[in-house]
């Protein structure tokens, strides 16, 4: 009986929240994933995986609003597992009932920052054409609040590192344009410190001191999944809060 009502609940949340899907709603807060497999997520999915909260959303590959459950993102389903997406949801809506989560998954693993700019293709898409595109059809239903970005892992050479700083700066004023919005808060995380080089982390860190209205978030103490290059499921799930934590003082100070 429970689960049939969890069902029911489950339609009609979707189904009532399609219904509004052609009026902007300044409840309900968009926010864009970008990046590659840390945000897209490699987690191991479990029991909480499957939880919905009838204030959290995602854009599906068809570019539908259904309620967020893990994988969120779609880059390589047979890979694709907890990110820290619905993490930063479930904190960004703590304490405000009134508000929706809408979230916008584009993160491909394995790209790299030379990927993320017009006309380049990526795999079986074009990453960032794709992520403005997205978001142009969530703006459609609210409010375009910020961006997440973690990528790094695929740039963290030593002739990477030395021409990062100048393409994320790039790719932050070209993501603001294309939004019309030039202080639009954009929260970028650390790789994992896994015991492999984390060069590419002095630069990221950086970054709140280059582009106003940024901010970067710690990975430290965070754990892998055995790999020495992706978080597990409860790390992926605790970056999410810390994302959220940014994103929050870069809204207050706008």
């Amino acid at each position: 009986m429970k689960l049939l009502l969890s069902i029911l609940f489950t339609c009609i949340a979707t189904f009532s929240f399609a219904q509004n899907n052609e009026k902007v709603d300044t409840n309900f807060h968009v926010y864009l994933l970008i990046g590659q497999s840390n945000m897209a997520g490699r987690g191991t999915i479990d029991s909480i995986s499957k939880q919905t909260n009838p204030q959290i959303f995602m854009l599906d590959k068809t570019n539908n609003w259904v309620l967020a459950t893990d994988p969120v993102h779609f880059d390589k389903p047979a890979v694709a597992g907890v990110g820290p997406a619905i993490g930063f949801a479930k904190a960004m809506m703590e304490g405000n009932s009134k508000i929706i989560i809408g979230l916008v998954p584009c993160a491909w693993g394995g790209s790299g920052i030379k990927v993320w700019q017009p006309d380049s293709a990526y795999l079986t898409g074009h990453p960032y054409d794709d992520a403005i595109a997205r978001t142009k059809v969530a703006m459609q239903k609210g409010v375009l609040k910020g961006i997440l970005w973690h990528q790094g892992e695929t740039d963290n050479s030593p002739a990477g590192v030395e021409t990062y700083m100048d393409k994320l700066t790039v790719l932050i004023t070209r993501l603001r344009a294309a939004f019309n919005n030039p202080v639009l808060p954009f929260v970028a995380g650390e790789i994992g410190y896994f015991g492999k080089s984390t060069r590419i982390n002095s630069v990221l860190d950086e970054l709140p001191n280059k582009v106003p209205n940024t901010a970067t978030v710690s990975a430290e103490g965070l754990t892998d999944r055995g790999d020495q290059t992706h978080f597990d499921t409860p790390s992926a799930r605790q970056l999410g809060k810390r994302y959220a934590d940014a994103m929050k003082k870069l809204l207050t100070h706008q």
